[in-house]
């Protein structure tokens, strides 16, 4: 917007500039404000004279503010010929611009004449207005808070006077203090001060719209002066003096050299360089000595301290902190107790493991720098032999045969903690019972335990990973002190899903109980896989199913128990629990012929798995089954036709249809050409195994002539015999009959005229054979 602005206002300079004479002339704005507060209305007019004798006679004046054209022009003709336009802004909200008074000029709007109009607020009361004697530079030096903008051009001016009362009557004027541009704080020299003597000081604020004064400071300079600090040193060694003590640090510091007529206390600042610890702070320091031992530090540490000064017992201001200086607190000898446990190799009896953990008998105990464990033999009056020398909590070293206890100390470069003596006994003393283990939260283990009847002294809590990691193969041990426990939290190197080994000693006077065992978790995770399925036998409504179970894993809670879960085609799903212990199942009840899916969940109190689906298909039915059903609905179905046949044949009604009468010979028309009575001879049919014919009765019908194609053949009755031949129609029966052949046993008797007949409808044999066949011949016989 700035940038527009300036465009702008650089645009309409250019146009004034080439606009012709006679043009420049003609009109000229007038406002009624140049400068208003922001927001307030603003009334502008422009007259054009009556000698622009190459405009309109009536011209159209335009307004423009900034690059928008202003509606609401009121525009008249005055009585002396000059046209006037008169328009009131409601509302400036613009803090610069410039309102323009145009004509149509050919093709493009001119500017007659413009006018610069600003907005903004009156100034504010100028606030925490403060002075401060410097005496490096020997100047009072003031600064105040200006207020909020005022967005027009604003000077402010510190003002002062001398003053021998309160301030109240006022002296001799001092030279006005003008600051820098954009500055709020400004400087008045020495030599218009009197440094023991009151001034009036204020300052002023002023703009087009107002002016302000802040409140006045009354004061002399020298109340208000502040010192520069003295400058921080180490203390020389001297031969003479004594080394400073453990946890304390002797410095000097040199005075500000102006400021050595000024009576004035000081102050030490201080804190460990590792860390973030606050400043402490130590003072007033005496100034006569102008050194200090300052004590009660940690031993051994980097400290960081500054001092500052202020004039005193006179009012004044602090000075700045010096800068700093970098010291070091001297060593202690440690002041530690020394927790201590060991044991023996099974290997070797005679190789001890010694662990020990230092526990600080005050808040600055000193540092450690290594330990040494010793032992004094008993034949040698006051040599000490060193067993190790290590800057770990634990030590291995063969302990001597006539050795039965071992001293052990601290030590740093001050000096050495008192000896702890290490008593090698035997394990004499009543074990602990009931020791069991139990998981707070995945970094924790609450191990617990009945205490044995004595009370021991106290406990040996040892855990590490079990079986022991090569990376992580030493165990951590805790010391409890107090006899009567029942358990303790272990916090210490507790991680998830890992497997620890948690052994607890009771500690009695010169001995130790046997030491107990117990294992455990602080988070178990669930199992990784479910076994795989695999099928083992199948039928058609079952399957067998196996799974090789996985082997168990540290680190992972035990399997609880395995539930099996199978959906068939029609997303029916089913499902069953089996034991941990279980390796198979048998599904019973499924479909023939049907497509099953199959999966296996493994669960424990960590959570749950699934395995792979496994997918199966039952068997159909077999070949032979399928053969005996065919068969069954086959004799199921020739019982019902039979039945069906049996009652069309007994139904008389049903018979007729099928089966046309046959008329019976005997007593039809033909019966009168057969003799009444005729003898009865028995013959048989050689060669086909046939029952003796008793009775034979022959009809005879019209004689019928030989069809052409049927010719004689006598060759089928020669092995008959005789009297058989005379009633066996010789050739086709549809042929000429041959003249019999007489024999002798016939009867002669009278009857019809003989001709040849041919028994064609039927022929009756008496009685039945016995075999239930009935054999039928054409036969002939001559009447």
């Amino acid at each position: 917007m700035a940038r527009l602005r300036t465009c702008s206002l650089t645009w309409a300079a250019l146009i004034i500039l080439l606009l012709p004479g006679s043009l420049e002339e003609c009109g000229h704005v007038s406002v009624s404000a140049p400068i208003v507060h922001l927001g307030d209305p603003i009334t502008a007019s422009c007259i054009i004279k009556q000698n622009c004798s190459h405009l309109d006679l009536e011209p159209q004046i335009l307004w423009r503010l900034g690059a928008e054209l202003q509606p609401g022009g009121r525009q008249q003709r005055l009585s002396d010929g000059t046209q006037q336009s008169t328009i009131t802004l409601p509302h400036l909200n613009h803090t610069r611009a410039f309102l323009s008074c145009c004509l149509n000029w050919g093709n493009s709007l001119q500017i007659l004449d413009q006018v610069e109009l600003r907005a903004g607020y009156p100034p504010a009361i100028p606030r925490n207005l403060s002075c401060l004697m410097n005496l490096t530079t020997s100047s009072l030096i003031c600064q105040w808070e200006p207020g909020p903008e005022t967005h027009l051009p604003t000077s402010f001016t510190l003002k002062s006077f001398k003053s021998r009362g309160n301030c109240q009557t006022q002296g001799d004027s001092i030279l006005d203090c003008v600051p820098e541009d954009g500055q709020s704080h400004c400087s008045i020299p020495r030599r218009h001060l009197l440094l023991y003597q009151n001034m009036g000081i204020w300052v002023q604020a002023e703009n087009a719209l107002g002016t302000s004064m802040s409140p006045q400071l009354c004061l002399q300079p020298m109340d208000v002066v502040k010192l520069e600090p003295p400058m921080l040193r180490t203390m020389d060694p001297s031969p003479e003096a004594a080394p400073p003590q453990a946890g304390c640090l002797q410095l000097c510091w040199e005075p500000w050299q102006p400021a050595l007529h000024i009576n004035q206390k000081c102050e030490l600042r201080h804190k460990p360089q590792s860390g973030e610890a606050s400043w402490a702070l130590v003072g007033p320091l005496p100034l006569e000595a102008l050194r200090y031992e300052l004590c009660g530090l940690l031993p051994a540490t980097a400290y960081t301290l500054q001092i500052r000064c202020i004039r005193w017992p006179l009012p004044g201001h602090w000075s700045d902190w010096s800068p700093s200086l970098e010291l070091r607190t001297t060593e202690r000898a440690p002041t530690v107790r020394l927790n201590t446990w060991w044991r023996q190799r099974q290997l070797d009896p005679r190789t001890v493991q010694l662990f020990w953990k230092p526990v600080p008998l005050e808040e600055d105990s000193g540092q450690i720098q290594g330990y040494v464990v010793s032992w004094r033999p008993s034949g040698q009056a006051g040599a000490i032999l060193p067993l190790c020398n290590t800057t770990e909590l634990s030590c291995t070293f063969p302990l001597p045969s006539e050795a039965q206890e071992v001293a052990l100390v601290a030590y740093n470069s001050a000096g050495t903690s008192r000896p702890t003596p290490v008593v090698f006994s035997e394990s004499r003393g009543p074990a602990l019972t009931r020791l069991h283990a139990m998981a707070q939260d995945p970094h924790s283990l609450w191990v617990g335990w009945e205490p044995p009847s004595p009370w021991p002294q106290g406990y040996v809590i040892e855990w590490g990973l079990s079986p022991p990691s090569t990376s992580n193969s030493n165990k951590t041990w805790r010391m409890e002190q107090n006899g009567s426990a029942t358990g303790f939290l272990l916090q210490e190197n507790i991680r998830p899903f890992q497997l620890y080994e948690i052994t607890v000693t009771p500690l009695y006077q010169d001995a130790m109980g046997p030491s107990q065992h117990v294992y455990a978790y602080s988070q178990e995770m669930a199992p990784c896989h479910a076994p795989e399925l695999h099928l083992k036998h199948i039928g058609k409504t079952w399957a067998q199913l196996e799974w090789v179970p996985e082997p168990p894993e540290l680190g992972k809670s035990p399997l609880t128990h395995y539930t099996i879960f199978w959906t068939n085609t029609q997303n029916q799903s089913f499902s069953t629990i089996l034991n941990a212990s279980s390796h198979g199942f048998v599904l019973h009840g499924l479909e023939p012929a049907s497509l099953y899916h199959i999966h296996l969940m493994a669960a424990s109190q960590a959570g749950a798995t699934n395995s792979t689906v496994l997918t199966l298909m039952t068997l159909i039915p077999e070949g032979s089954e399928l053969h005996i059903l065919l068969g069954l609905f086959g004799l199921l179905l020739l019982l019902s036709c039979l039945c069906g046949t049996a009652w069309l044949c007994c139904s008389p009604s049903r018979k007729n249809p099928l089966w046309p009468s046959v008329p019976d010979p005997a007593h039809s028309s033909l019966g009168s050409w057969v003799p009444t009575i005729m003898e009865e001879e028995a013959f048989q049919l050689p060669g086909l195994g046939m029952p003796p014919i008793t009775k034979l009765t022959v009809l005879e019908e019209d004689e019928k002539k030989p069809l052409p194609w049927e010719s004689h053949n006598s060759s089928e009755t020669c092995g008959l015999p005789t009297l058989v031949q005379t009633y066996v129609l010789q050739g086709d029966p549809r042929a000429a009959p041959a003249q019999p052949q007489s024999q002798s046993g016939t009867s002669d008797q009278a009857g019809p005229p003989r001709q040849s007949s041919y028994f064609k409808d039927q022929i009756m044999l008496h009685p039945a054979p016995p075999n239930g066949l009935l054999y039928l011949f054409p036969i002939t016989s001559l009447l």
